[in-house]
């Protein structure tokens, strides 16, 4: 079963003093689409009753009220249709009796049109001839009734009967006035009518502008005045004739331009006072089923399209539009543009019989002017488009000769315009175009409906797609991966492909960083063939603007492809294959908008979104893109700054490491370092070793209170001081007490340090002799062959607290086979939960390595504080092995 079901009957059944002839009945499901399904019940089911005069007013009450049943309520919907003798009642029911409906009191008034509580009662009460609410213990109902109008069968167009003093006044005899404009705007003709209705005399007026006697009501927002509309073919209104004697007399007017023996052209004006307009004014055509009774014909096709259920999208419904006008007036080609908001352009969104590929989403200027579309806010008719080149630019160069252009409008605001044309001239005239208006304003309502309805839509889609978007962009500050992330947003959502050309600094030029189609085998081809055209100027006005350089690269190199299949040109051997130029130029040769990417008052570079061959982008997508644009330039100025930073950093940072580990002759040494944090390859934690002098070779390892650029500062100031120290000949106690003085010389910015000072000297024998200072540092562990694992030196004070220390250095022997590991607190103080690895944990980690050399020794102490707890380290970690080789046995 579908959104719903329906049944029809018939009942004689009274509802009070009306007897029942008809009834239908349907249910809707909880679901949006409901809603349109429910006001196609109600609309076929009073076309099929014979009540076109009360449709609309039914389906705007419906879908307000199924809407609140449906989407508000969130329960099923319950539609009947009741036909009486004296009207329509409809009844919508829903399974929520517990919502109460915002009824209307003396103290709580009904919301205004914008708000959504209680606008369906609202409009009950101005549309219909009286309605209701009822509750039960399952349902809620709302019910309203519309009357008919009493109407003389077979009639097509009648006023009431009115009293004879309610008639109005006119001279015993109605005088219409016959003025002749010639092809300059001057009066060539004017009868007795017209003197006697104005005061002037033929020769008084013969020659002169009807402009100097017209006082012509200038509407705000359009161009239309006088002299454009006597040059239409056909015009009727009202406007004001200044009399003999100064004063404005207002009248009617039907204009009619024709043309003389000679082919001159004039316009026959008839008017008369605007009190009488009856004389001249077209009567209101009837509706599609009115006309169709008095000629005995079925309706058009186009009027038979009006009655039926439209299409719930706006494309749908657009190009059934179309098709309907082509069939209506026997045309080859038909088409409907949009207006935009402000009513300055027009922007084609459906055609039938022309390239709509290529036109879809073209935009033309609505004001008169060459290649501009002069006439979109009246009807118009051209008998032969050779005759007035680029009248309708839409249709330059398709072949098409004659074409009738109507207006959509909504409360007198222009919201598009609908033509028909045909390849024979002559096709057309006054009558097509009066169908044709009338087609166009009962569909009009409908269209600008669907089309608000898909703009909210577009831009609640838009907010989503830039809050992800912004998501997206502020998770990541590498370069490469916002570059990215900007083309992928952008393909295939909004555009066909994508390029970006990024600016180093103001007297950089574009380069062009990032290519992306939606076909991935083209991105090549594409990037060749922009590596081929000069990049976009770096524009800092913001906005889109049109880019044509890539097309006609695309379709140069198309054309001289094409020549080489053929034989016509010289084909290198290294030269691609023709399908590839044809290919890339399909894709790139349609429209491409560049936007400039702007941060900080700087244009960073260029976001650049291209459509495939003889295709244009939406105004929405513009505008979306251009929303996209300026978030994508703040991500990508941040990304710019974070990597420059950084690599400043990790310059800074790689500078208070050891270049690298000098060869000790007879030592086994390796070394293990982490820093925490992301993004630091330094942190309070540090290790050295450095030759002292022949034979003699230093070695550090500390860790400074705290981590980060802060420890890191400490950590160079004690490396290079060593370093330094130790050179200048001073032994382990002496370097460390003036190293204690110069962290205490920085102030607020010092900080204790410990430290593992020691020096080595290898002997002939294959054992070494040390000389260490353990200053507040976990103490070196010594693990000999047997797997004996001992502290190798003694506990001191730390530095960098007291100013006086007194240290002294302890001599060590490390024989063939022994390991010396000198670890930081990172590894000792691993914890998970209340475990901590300890001193004792370490040590029990050292014995399973004997016979292992010093990086075996090394990794499998990092593997054990790795493993000791399921979370990552957060402290920084330094381990340093030193392992003496065991002699070879003879």
């Amino acid at each position: 079963m579908g959104i719903g079901h329906r049944t029809r009957g018939s009942d004689e059944r009274p509802m009070g003093s009306a007897v029942i002839t008809a009834r239908a009945a349907a249910t809707f499901e909880p679901v949006g689409r409901s809603v349109a399904a429910a006001r196609a019940f109600v609309r076929d089911t009073l076309q099929g009753w014979g009540f076109p005069d009360i449709i609309d007013d039914a389906v705007v009450l419906t879908s307000e009220l199924v809407t609140n049943a449906v989407v508000h309520a969130g329960t099923s919907a319950d539609v009947l249709c009741v036909r009486t003798d004296e009207g329509v009642r409809i009844e919508v029911s829903d399974r929520y009796p517990e919502r109460e409906l915002p009824l209307q009191t003396p103290t709580r008034q009904f919301g205004g049109v914008d708000r959504e509580g209680g606008r369906g009662l609202m409009l009950c009460t101005a549309l219909a001839a009286c309605w209701g609410v009822e509750y039960g213990a399952t349902h809620k109902k709302v019910w309203f009734r519309l009357d008919l109008d009493d109407r003389p069968a077979g009639t097509r167009s009648a006023g009431p009967a009115l009293p004879v003093e309610a008639l109005p006044v006119a001279d015993p005899r109605v005088r219409v006035a016959v003025v002749q404009i010639d092809g300059t705007g001057g009066i060539s003709a004017w009868n007795d009518d017209a003197e006697h209705l104005f005061g002037y005399t033929a020769d008084q007026v013969t020659g002169k502008p009807l402009a100097d006697l017209a006082a012509w009501p200038h509407t705000p927002g359009t161009s239309t005045g006088i002299a454009e509309a006597l040059r239409l073919s056909r015009w009727e209104g009202s406007y004001g004739i200044r009399g003999a004697d100064g004063r404005v007399i207002p009248v009617y007017a039907s204009h009619l331009r024709v043309r003389d023996n000679e082919g001159a052209p004039s316009t026959v004006c008839l008017l008369v006072r605007d009190e009488e307009r009856a004389v001249l004014q077209s009567p209101p055509r009837s509706s599609g089923a009115d006309a169709s009774t008095d000629r005995g014909t079925a309706a058009d096709p186009f009027e038979v399209f009006i009655g039926s259920p439209a299409p719930d999208d706006l494309d749908g419904l657009l190009q059934r539009t179309v098709e309907r006008a082509r069939d209506m007036l026997d045309g080859d080609a038909a088409y409907l543009l949009l207006a935009t908001d402000d009513e300055t352009e027009l922007e084609v969104r459906a055609s039938t019989g022309l390239p709509s590929a290529r036109q879809r989403f073209a935009r033309v200027p609505v004001e008169a002017g060459t290649g501009r579309y002069g006439s979109a806010r009246l009807p118009s008719v051209h008998d032969d488009l050779n005759a007035v080149p680029g009248a309708v630019p839409l249709l330059t160069d398709t072949g098409l000769r004659s074409v009738v252009t109507v207006p959509l409008k909504v409360e007198g605001r222009l919201t598009g315009s609908l033509g028909v044309a045909a390849e024979a001239p002559h096709r057309y005239g006054n009558e097509e175009a009066l169908r044709l208006q009338f087609a166009a304003d009962r569909i009009a309502l409908a269209v600008e409906s669907a089309r608000l309805g898909e703009l909210e839509r577009l831009r609640r889609g838009s907010l989503s797609f830039l809050v992800e978007a912004s998501d997206l962009l502020a998770g990541t500050l590498d370069r490469d991966q916002t570059l990215a992330l900007m083309a992928q947003m952008t393909v295939p959502t909004l555009a066909t492909w994508c390029a970006v050309y990024t600016i180093a600094d103001q007297s950089s030029e574009p380069e062009l960083s990032y290519v992306l189609h939606e076909d991935e085998d083209l991105i090549d081809g594409l990037k060749a063939l922009l590596a081929k055209v000069a990049p976009p100027d770096p524009v800092p006005t913001p906005g889109a603007r049109i880019w044509t350089a890539p097309a006609r690269a695309a379709h140069s190199e198309a054309l001289r492809s094409s020549l080489r299949s053929v034989g016509l040109a010289d084909v290198p051997e290294s030269s691609p294959a023709p399908g590839v130029s044809l290919t890339t130029a399909a894709a790139v040769g349609g429209e491409t908008v560049v936007l400039p990417l702007v941060a900080r008052n700087r244009v960073i570079g260029m976001l650049t979104l291209g459509k495939p061959a003889d295709d244009h982008f939406r105004q929405e997508i513009v505008e979306l893109a251009e929303d996209l644009s300026r978030r994508a330039a703040l991500a990508l100025d941040n990304a710019r700054l974070y990597s420059e930073r950084t690599a400043i950093s990790q310059s800074l940072q790689r500078s208070l490491l050891p270049p690298g580990l000098p060869d000790v002759p007879g030592v086994e040494v390796d070394v293990i370092y982490r820093a925490a944090g992301e993004g630091n390859e330094v942190g309070g934690d540090f290790y050295d070793i450095f030759p002292i002098r022949d034979g003699a070779y230093g070695f550090a390892i500390g860790d400074v209170c705290g981590t980060g650029p802060e420890a890191a500062a400490v950590t160079g100031l004690a490396r290079h001081a060593l370093r330094l120290l130790a050179r200048e000949g001073f032994g382990g106690p002496a370097v460390l007490e003036r190293l204690n003085a110069a962290i205490l010389d920085e102030g607020a910015r010092s900080r204790f340090l410990t430290l593992l000072y020691g020096e080595l000297w290898p002997q002939q024998d294959g054992s070494a002799l040390l000389k260490v200072v353990c200053a507040g540092h976990p103490l070196p562990l010594r693990l000999r062959p047997d797997g004996t694992v001992e502290p190798a030196a003694d506990p001191q004070p730390l530095l960098g607290v007291m100013e006086d220390l007194e240290l002294y250095e302890q001599p060590v022997t490390l024989d063939p086979g022994d390991v010396l590991l000198c670890v930081t607190d990172g590894v000792t103080e691993r914890r998970e939960g209340s475990r901590m690895l300890g001193d004792d944990g370490l040590a029990d980690v050292l014995a399973t390595c004997t016979g292992l050399n010093a990086g075996a020794v090394s990794a499998r102490i990092l593997r054990a504080v790795e493993r000791f707890a399921a979370e990552p380290p957060s402290d920084d970690m330094a381990i340093l092995a030193m392992r003496m080789p065991e002699r070879p046995t003879e």
